[in-house]
């Protein structure tokens, strides 16, 4: 049993020199406590996410943690050269010494696609065709390409990654349909959702691996992504929520709503006792999120948590507090839940 972090890094109220600091300070608290890595989005002319650019955080991030893993979730390929975004994943996993993953996607918002002057109508095409030459360039010494969107030209392969063939990767997955591809291809997942789905969707990839007879090592993580605070008390952590809450949901919701659309897949509630009440939210006491993540885990068939324990207004000082009692608190309790039932 593995635990990570997903951080969107939205819009605070803070001046961004000053939220970049103490958003690094808590990479520096996760890799001291034991975290497994760390998780971050890839948003556009959105407050939902103030470091548009994963590799430059990630670079940040590299030089201020020594354990933690380091993992875009997930690069949307429709906005990059493909060459160009192998060659930054190859100096990330040099510079962070072999703890960089990658996931990939062609993005969840078509609004921002068209925005960057990106037709989101051809985003399928343009994600297969850059994930198939960012492959080409892993295995390949020289690369030529003539795609629909990019060409390489003898394009040079001069950076190989530390990481042979390639450092792991992640798929962002909604049903149990999109599993046989990463299933099939040792690639790591995270779902959202309730627990019903989550079930669905890690019975459904272990069905596939045994069905291709998949040997992995190690063996791929099925993760569940969980916004999460831990409170002296119940009372506590629940208030802490609501007033981190609102402002974190109109970064969220910003873009939609500016367009007059709704999110089609990652829906979220504008409170956060509805968040909690749905199970994507975990907050209380020690005690109390200890068990309520075990029953979540158990239930769902993971061996991978991603907590958010850092959105909104949440306040740093209060952040620190409850990652510390997750790690200290909750971890070693799920940890061992989850080994007993397996």
């Amino acid at each position: 049993m593995k635990f990570g972090v997903f951080d969107q890094n939205d819009r605070s109220g803070l001046p961004l020199a000053e939220q970049y600091e103490k958003r690094l300070a808590l990479a520096e608290l996760y890799d001291r406590l034991g975290f497994h890595a760390f998780h971050m989005s890839e948003h556009h002319g959105t407050s939902l996410s103030m470091t548009p650019s994963p590799s430059v955080w990630m670079a940040a991030l590299a030089q201020r943690t020594k354990r933690l893993r380091l993992c875009p979730l997930v690069y949307l390929l429709p906005t990059y050269h493909p060459a160009r975004l192998y060659e930054e994943i190859c100096i990330l996993d040099h510079l962070s010494g072999g703890r960089f993953e990658f996931g990939i996607g062609r993005g969840a918002s078509p609004h921002e696609l068209d925005a960057l002057g990106i037709d989101s109508t051809k985003a399928a095409r343009m994600y297969a065709e850059a994930f198939d030459t960012i492959q080409r360039c892993f295995t390949q010494e020289t690369v030529t390409t003539t795609g629909e969107f990019w060409s390489l030209n003898d394009y040079v392969v001069e950076m190989k990654p530390l990481q042979r063939p390639r450092p792991p990767m992640w798929y962002a997955v909604g049903s149990p349909d999109s599993v046989v591809w990463p299933a099939r291809n040792g690639v790591n997942v995270v779902c959202g959702g309730p627990v019903s789905r989550v079930r669905a969707i890690s019975d459904q990839y272990r069905d596939e691996v045994a069905a291709a007879g998949v040997q992995s090592n190690p063996s791929p993580l099925i993760g569940i992504n969980r916004y999460i605070i831990v409170g002296e008390t119940d009372r506590e952590a629940h208030e802490l929520g609501r007033k981190a809450w609102p402002a974190f949901y109109e970064n969220f919701i910003k873009l939609w709503r500016k367009h007059g659309t709704q999110p089609v897949n990652a829906k979220l509630p504008p409170a956060f006792d509805q968040l909690a009440e749905s199970g994507h939210a975990i907050a209380g006491s020690a005690r109390t999120v200890a068990q309520a993540l075990s029953d979540q885990v158990a239930a769902g068939g993971v061996n991978y948590v991603i907590g958010s324990f850092m959105f909104g207004t949440m306040p740093h000082t209060e952040a620190v507090a409850s990652v510390r009692r997750f790690a200290e608190n909750v971890m070693p309790h799920v940890a061992t839940a989850e080994a007993v039932a397996a």
